[in-house]
């Protein structure tokens, strides 16, 4: 016979909440992070992160990390007919970022954001990049 619905939710959110709670989070705050160049977008992500008050500490030196940021990004200014026509001079930009503990080569944190139309360019995707990682940072687990 089977169990009524509630009762095997009941018992996989507990299992769940267990499972987080034993795994911590997969970045703790304070952790040291090298960031791997990108051609130039690496600036941006040092910035972002500390715009955004990410709890990380950025270091120069790969040997003192805990944890390997690294990605790639994109940038295509506005094409003459959309300067002409739409009078719009805003960017598309992407990025995407993985953060990699560096000790179990477990990959900690990825994630890719695609902004159209942007004004700020890097500036932009780069803050999401942050934003996003210090959210996964702050949850609850």
């Amino acid at each position: 016979m089977l169990k009524p619905l509630p009762t095997i939710v009941a018992v996989l959110l507990a299992a769940s909440t267990l499972l987080a709670q034993s795994t911590g989070p997969k970045i703790p705050s304070g952790a040291k992070v090298y960031i791997e160049p990108m051609d130039g977008f690496e600036a941006y992500l040092a910035a972002a992160l500390q715009k955004k008050q990410v709890p990380v500490v950025v270091v120069a030196d790969k040997a003192a990390a805990d944890f390997d940021m690294s990605g790639t990004s994109g940038h295509q200014k506005a094409g003459w007919a959309k300067t002409i026509f739409l009078g719009d001079v805003h960017s598309n930009d992407e990025a995407s970022i993985t953060v990699t503990n560096i000790k179990t080569s477990e990959i900690a944190f990825a994630y890719a954001v695609d902004k159209k139309s942007t004004l700020h360019g890097q500036q932009t995707v780069a803050e999401a990049c942050a934003k996003h990682l210090k959210h996964m940072m702050e949850e609850k687990h």
